[in-house]
């Protein structure tokens, strides 16, 4: 075979050794773009302030929804066309860069356009900028993921983003609270929401520029040839070939399916307590301040015993969190169900990222990531949409019970039908 020939097999040692010679330089840039990106992305993420922006600027759950499905619809059509763009090059940082930049481009037209446009042009350019967003950004996926797991070997990868998570959640927890309580309270600059869009976008950008400037990327010693897209798109029931990605993938549309709800969790808490910017900040804090406190457990759990016990983990947290809210009765239970919703989502994030670069070869690895990125981008745009209408028809506990249903499908399927990858023969 190809693969025993002495040449191949030089090259593969060459190509290990300029990774562990890089290791610490590409580690640290890494946790940095992690710290500062991570951060104003958590920001701009977190189930509190851009459903509050969507709610005040249409007072309807159905166009809250609208706004969170067009993110994931964006999503949802680009990984694909990102995983055939760059499974051919032999460095894929040029890509991960222009990509980057455009998904803080969308970012920054948001703030803008919450500075200068008001009534129905504010809102049809905010729901732009947010299919946009989703757009890059599903491609970002693909991209930054492949470029972590060229530079950090799998027995890292859980510490590194759990030691990053930490960081940048704290941060982006500490910002938050700032963010609610002053720029939204206080209405900074005319517009508070478009003011946190504003130091999200700063923040990415910094992030952004810190990868850019230290990584050094390896070549691998092999690579796909260049396919047309439509033709690789044949090679997807080879990839599902593998039973326990199959199940995998499944339990992934299950547990994204749950997130039916999510947008509605700030808009329920309304229900319960009063929910001024300091309020939204002080829940958004509990959210990401989950993160900060989580992803060590998180990360070494994964490192150390693989990555679909985290994930049984985080759906058995998220359980727990969304019936401590529906049984709520003030801030303090709303504070802890919101927290325990962080961690849970945390772990969620981190096993679901983590444990697909384990199945099967590296050269199939772009197109893995980008079909379970696009099957759950879909997932979770339908979601939102399915979500609002209900909530709009029945209110917010039926909703909650719907996603407590998905949530434990999908842990059904992961503790009978997916085998750990790296204990598997």
């Amino acid at each position: 075979m190809t693969g025993d020939r002495p040449d191949t097999r030089r090259a593969e040692a060459e190509y290990e050794h300029f990774v562990e010679d890089n290791l610490r330089r590409n580690y640290i840039a890494h946790f940095a773009h992690g710290m500062l990106g991570m951060t104003g992305f958590r920001i701009l993420m977190a189930p509190t302030f851009l459903p509050a922006y969507l709610f005040a600027l249409t007072g309807s759950n159905a166009l809250v929804g609208v706004g969170q499905a067009l993110l994931q619809a964006g999503a949802a059509v680009s990984p694909v066309m990102s995983a055939s763009n760059i499974e051919h090059r032999k460095r894929v940082m040029p890509v991960a860069l222009w990509i980057g930049i455009a998904m803080r481009v969308q970012i920054l037209g948001m703030a803008l356009a919450g500075y200068f446009l008001t009534g129905s042009p504010l809102l049809l350019a905010t729901f732009l900028f947010l299919f946009l967003l989703g757009f890059f950004q599903g491609q970002q996926r693909v991209v930054f993921q492949m470029l972590l797991s060229k530079v950090i070997p799998i027995a890292r990868r859980g510490r590194l983003q759990a030691y990053r998570n930490v960081a940048g959640a704290g941060i982006a927890a500490l910002l938050s609270y700032f963010a609610g309580a002053w720029f939204i309270e206080q209405d900074v600059l005319g517009n508070g929401y478009a003011t946190t869009f504003l130091l999200s976008f700063v923040l990415t950008s910094l992030g952004l520029y810190v990868l850019y400037r230290f990584v050094r990327e390896p070549e691998p010693p092999t690579v796909r040839p260049q396919m047309p897209m439509r033709e690789r798109l044949r090679d997807i029931p080879e990839l599902l070939s593998d039973r326990d990605y199959r199940w995998f993938l499944i339990a992934q549309l299950f547990a994204v399916a749950a997130r039916i709800s999510m947008p509605f969790y700030i808009l329920y808490a309304a229900d319960v307590m009063e929910l001024s910017g300091a309020a939204i900040g002080l829940l958004t804090v509990a959210f990401l301040g989950a993160d900060t406190v989580s992803n060590l457990l998180w990360g070494h759990l994964g490192d150390r015993f693989g990555y679909r016990l985290t994930m049984i983990l985080a759906l058995l947290v998220w359980l727990a969190a969304l019936a401590l809210l529906l049984g709520a009765n003030g801030p303090v239970p709303i504070f802890i169900a919101f927290f325990g919703i962080g961690a849970s989502l945390s772990g969620y994030m981190m096993s679901a990222t983590t444990i697909v670069l384990e199945f099967g070869s590296r050269e199939d690895l772009p197109m893995r990531l980008a079909f379970s990125t696009s099957a759950e981008t879909t997932m979770a745009a339908l979601g939102p949409l399915l979500g609002g209408v209900i909530a709009a028809a029945f209110g917010y506990v039926p909703l909650f019970w719907i996603s407590i249903g998905l949530i434990l499908v999908a842990l059904a399927i992961v503790l009978f039908r997916v085998r750990e990858p790296r204990t598997r023969s």
